[in-house]
């Protein structure tokens, strides 16, 4: 069989579900090259650069429940330094997504292939142009946005100077039912921006991913765990390490479907036509000299030298010999 030609990117979604245990950590990136994904990316959120340390509720300000349990479960940039490498003697690629400017200077520090910019950040523009003036390619999430605001962020990261970009449509909904997906929004997005498009996957089976590839989706993202049931954001409609495995031989199956193939029937299809096809066959035993006439002939499997169709330029034509039931019938047999 012909070696599969893979162009789709699959990013496996770490996010934060390693809880802050740097040896979960490693074990999500074993999983992930376990499973073939491309790449592995974490959430590297610095909790001060995303929430505030209290809220004001009911005219006073309480602790932000959520900045404490981002700061306790987060990996210090040390550990992210650790990663990368660890990812490198693993084979597979680091990369994360990033919430303010030093999670920016830590992947520029890391030289990843790429920088992914999260849904909530689409309309933060300070933030898209601080990712862009990297010059590396950005991975943004379209969750939540009008495309009125997709193309303004568009063009607010072109005016960089950086047109490298890669668009993942995406609808945050965790999970999100596959009837949901609103995927026909991929083609919206191709044909209005121009850009690579992907699909940032929330939903809990292959299917949406499978449909993406084949509306043209190059880059595909899948959230993952390694215990559904632990406690924290992203493990509750997250994949574990076997339905990911699975949920990439999907997409690379699915990949290679989509790709149209040099030749149009394959060597298992030319088999398969030996047996499916109908041929033309004597009905009875004819004499030579005998006009063939309709009822004389059978159209019935396997196949042999004539196609169905040959009927109509030996029917009425004359036998040169004796031509025996049940023999397959060719040209060379009449005048």
């Amino acid at each position: 069989m012909k070696e599969m030609i893979q162009n789709v990117r699959i990013i496996a979604e770490a996010g934060t579900n390693h809880n802050g245990n740097f040896a979960t950590a490693k074990q999500l990136v074993d999983v992930a090259a376990e499973a073939g994904a491309d790449s592995v990316k974490f959430q590297i959120i610095h909790p001060q650069g995303l929430y505030l340390e209290k809220l004001f509720k009911q005219g006073q300000y309480v602790d932000n429940e959520v900045f404490h349990k981002r700061a306790a479960g987060r990996l210090t940039d040390d550990d992210y330094r650790t990663l990368a490498g660890y990812c490198r003697e693993k084979g597979i690629e680091f990369s994360g997504s990033v919430f303010d400017r030093r999670g920016i200077d830590l992947l520029e520090e890391l030289s990843v292939s790429y920088i992914k910019l999260a849904s909530c950040d689409l309309n933060n523009s300070l933030l898209l142009k601080m990712a862009a003036a990297t010059g590396r390619k950005l991975i943004i999430s379209t969750g939540m946005a009008t495309l009125g605001e997709i193309e303004q962020a568009v063009s607010d990261i072109v005016a960089t100077g950086n047109s490298n970009i890669v668009l993942m449509h995406c609808v945050s909904m965790y999970p999100c039912p596959t009837e949901k997906m609103n995927l026909g929004f991929i083609k919206v997005l191709k044909q209005a921006c121009g850009l690579p498009v992907g699909l940032s996957d929330h939903s809990e089976s292959s299917l949406a991913g499978a449909m993406a590839i084949s509306m043209g989706a190059e880059w595909i993202e899948k959230h993952f765990t390694l215990d559904r049931q632990a406690e924290g954001f992203d493990h509750a409609y997250a994949m574990e390490s076997a339905g990911l495995a699975q949920f990439v031989r999907d997409m690379r199956a699915s990949e290679q479907a989509c790709r149209r193939q040099d030749v149009k029937v394959q060597s298992e299809e030319r088999e398969i036509k030996k047996f499916a096809r109908r041929s033309i066959y004597a009905a009875r035993d004819i004499k030579a000299g005998e006009t063939l006439k309709e009822q004389d002939v059978r159209i019935v499997r396997p196949e042999g030298p004539l196609r169905p169709n040959d009927y109509i330029l030996i029917v009425g034509k004359t036998t040169k010999r004796p031509i025996r039931q049940y023999e397959p019938l060719s040209l060379d047999m009449f005048d």
